[in-house]
């Protein structure tokens, strides 16, 4: 298998707007952290690595007029632009090309301006979708309009190295030629309180590595990488900048948000990263550490390098001093940064470093340039122990994979917590039928699962998840599942909303940190991977409607590309009351003739390992518009589609089924009810189906009244009409 290419990069930071503006910050060592001046917070007292732009700056520059934007859609369309045009894609509409961003922050930037507008009236409606993680790339994707399928990934700090990993996979299996792979994020009243909250900021220069650290610096930015084939990037004549030649993720699986001591997750992804390389870690040349600043990373990310390099240890330095911590964009930040410093021959300085920390790393100080670097490697680590690490190596010392046969996926087992009866098939003989335009879900006895001191210190959409994990792992008996790949589009949203209700009502002192600290999306994953012990690969998907499907996809992959044996894919999410209510007054949800709002939870275990299951999945694909079904189904017994009483919804799934006359059609949402990740819901269904070889008469929406014999079957989801999802299953 040939080497993955890095044909194009886009930067925006602290430190520059471009690549040639970072490139001339690096070599002078000049550091981008300064006082606040665009965030309008009563902290003054932080300093902080800001775009030097404003956003009508930026709207300027992209010649951008209309609303709505947030900060940070405007900063990855800066980035985007430039790695588009390095690689010659721009204005390519000719090519299937991907895009795959980070971000936790999304649009909460006008969130937390607007919130009190959106309880009290109908002044900002228009903001109220950009609110989530997959609105932001939805704004970057539809500026360009040459993407041919986008997805969001929301894993904290370590978010965008995320994304470089599943568009490397996408590539690897040989779904696409190119993916356009990063992460951008801004700076928000929300996180910087929240981490005030958690006492991690410094009120001085950070000083990573140093004895005398206090703290991060919070930092702002995007970034971009456009990975491609070697041959692809041949036929468009266009020279590689360098090759992602190995990359890597674990989970730490030691809290929600301190690292553990020995930096096991740290140490897991450093090592996976080089196994896939095929490189020893004497072959690293250099390593840009995560090394926020805060006392414990550092602790425990240098005993992670120490484990894994002993006393070979390689230059490194973290180069957060300058840009500060870009959180979900700090992986493509720093991806770009070891680009730079690959094509350049240099080793950035640890700004800030000026004395030695007990056991731990003495990073390099100074800037050390005319080096010869063949491979780099860059860490992000996250909130929930989500830790990445990727190596950068220069084209001609990269090295090939070898290519491995295809399994068979099966699904070995699916549950739910939902408006039905929770962990069970029960409503497959008598279904909970509901009228409301807002049904909370049915809760188990979770007492039967957690602990009252476990259940107490969780919100309800972390005990459903929980459960539905455990029940999975419990029927399996696979209690450490290889990957834990989880879908949702809000995350805890109840947790958000009381640290933002706090906030914007009383002021931006004396906020909870536990509110804060459940608010990130991966806390569902990292919860259910400190609950079992389990290291394994870990990332969360915010995308919309297609959050679960994404998840899916990525657990696909890997199980076919022979990473893992065995994947728990979930998809949670919860409407609270405040929630349903805005979505309701603007006319999203709850109109007479919609299916009901609702909140669930949905898992499934995936493994290619022969044995009893419910079904097989043969092929998962997500695409940017209605795909063409009739090309790659074949002959299905049914088609599985979303109907919820909304026009505009259900336009698209008549144009789909369309496309395969005379295929029974079923629907699950009369059932479940709507929300971000009822796909996760309508996929459990299917399977359960599929698994009896027959689909109920009150599942039909074609005019059939009676049973209907299903062996093959067409799962098709999609989110506000663009992104189109179609899983295709098979029963045994």
């Amino acid at each position: 298998m040939e080497p993955i290419m890095i044909t194009g990069a886009g930067i925006v930071s602290a430190i520059g707007g471009n690549r040639a503006e970072t490139l001339t910050a690096l070599l002078n060592r000049q550091t981008g952290i300064a006082p606040l001046h665009y965030l309008k917070t009563a902290h003054r007292e932080f300093p902080v690595g800001e775009v030097k732009m404003s956003d009508e700056d930026m709207k300027q520059r992209l010649g951008i007029t209309q609303e709505p934007t947030t900060r940070t859609s405007l900063m990855g369309m800066l980035a985007l632009q430039e790695a588009l045009d390095s690689a010659a894609l721009t204005g390519r509409k000719d090519l299937n090309v991907m895009l795959v961003s980070g971000t936790t922050v999304g649009g909460m930037d006008k969130s937390e301006q607007y919130y009190l507008d959106y309880l009290s009236n109908d002044d900002r409606n228009a903001y109220i979708r950009t609110h989530d993680c997959g609105a932001t790339t939805e704004l970057m994707a539809q500026r360009f309009g040459l993407f041919t399928m986008a997805t969001s990934i929301s894993t904290a700090c370590s978010s965008a190295a995320n994304a470089i990993i599943l568009g490397a996979n996408l590539i690897r299996s040989g779904r696409a030629e190119i993916v356009v792979v990063g992460g951008a994020e801004c700076i928000t009243k929300f996180h910087l309180n929240g981490f005030n909250s958690l006492m991690i900021l410094d009120h001085e220069q950070c000083r990573p590595f140093d004895a005398t650290r206090a703290g991060l610096n919070l930092g702002e930015g995007a970034a971009y990488l456009v990975l491609e084939t070697a041959a692809s990037a041949r036929r468009r004549g266009v020279q590689p900048m360098a090759t992602l030649s190995g990359y890597g993720n674990a989970c730490d699986a030691f809290h929600q948000t301190a690292s553990s001591d020995d930096g096991e997750g740290a140490y897991l992804a450093m090592q996976k990263a080089l196994r896939l390389a095929g490189l020893q870690p004497e072959d690293i040349d250099y390593v840009n550490a995560h090394g926020t600043g805060t006392p414990n990373n550092d602790v425990s990310e240098s005993q992670a390098l120490f484990r894994l390099f002993a006393d070979k240890l390689p230059p490194v330095s973290s180069t957060k001093g300058m840009t500060g911590h870009t959180t979900s964009a700090s992986g493509s930040v720093e991806a770009v940064i070891c680009l730079l410093a690959l094509q350049h021959g240099f080793i950035p300085a640890n700004y800030g470093w000026k004395e030695p920390m007990e056991n731990g790393v003495v990073p390099v100080a100074q800037v050390q340039k005319g080096v010869a670097l063949r491979h780099v490697m860059c860490n992000s680590f996250g909130f929930g122990g989500n830790d990445s690490s990727l190596i950068l190596s220069t084209a001609a010392s990269s090295k090939g994979r070898q290519q491995q046969p295809t399994p068979i996926i099966y699904i070995k087992a699916a549950t739910q917590i939902s408006a039905q009866q929770p962990l069970c098939e029960d409503w497959m003989t008598e279904p909970v039928l509901f009228s409301e335009p807002y049904v909370r879900s049915t809760d188990p006895d979770f007492k039967a699962w957690l602990s009252p001191l476990e259940s107490r210190r969780m919100g309800k959409i972390m005990r459903r998840a929980l459960v539905t994990a455990m029940k999975v792992m419990q029927d399996t008996g696979i209690p450490q599942p290889d990957a834990i790949v989880t879908g949702t589009g809000l995350g805890c949203i109840e947790n958000t909303e009381l640290f933002l209700d706090q906030l914007c009502r009383e002021g931006e002192e004396m906020l909870k940190p536990t509110y804060f600290m459940q608010s990130t999306h991966n806390t569902i994953s990292s919860l259910i991977a400190i609950k079992g012990g389990c290291h394994g690969y870990n990332t969360t998907y915010s995308h919309k409607g297609i959050s679960f499907d994404s998840a899916l996809l990525d657990a696909f992959l890997q199980l076919q590309l022979g990473d893992i044996r065995t994947a728990l894919v979930t998809g949670n999410d919860e409407m609270t009351p405040s929630y349903f209510s805005i979505l309701q007054r603007t006319g999203y949800v709850g109109a007479p003739g919609e299916v009901a709002a609702t909140e669930a939870s949905a898992a499934m275990m995936l493994t290619t390992e022969p044995g009893e299951a419910l079904c097989s999945v043969e092929d998962v694909r997500l695409s940017l518009g209605v795909p063409q079904l009739a090309a790659f189904v074949g002959s299905v017994d049914a088609i599985m589609l979303g109907y919820n009483g909304q026009d505009d919804n259900d336009r698209i799934y008549e144009t789909l089924a369309a496309q395969l006359p005379g295929v029974p059609q079923l629907h699950y949402k009369h059932l479940f009810g709507e929300g971000y990740t009822t796909s996760g819901l309508g996929l459990y269904a299917s399977a359960q189906l599929l698994k009896r070889g027959q689909a109920p008469a009150f599942m039909r929406c074609d005019g059939g009244s009676e049973t209907l014999p299903v062996n093959r079957l067409l799962f098709v989801n999609h989110s506000d009409g663009q992104d189109v999802s179609c899983i295709l299953l098979k029963r045994l």
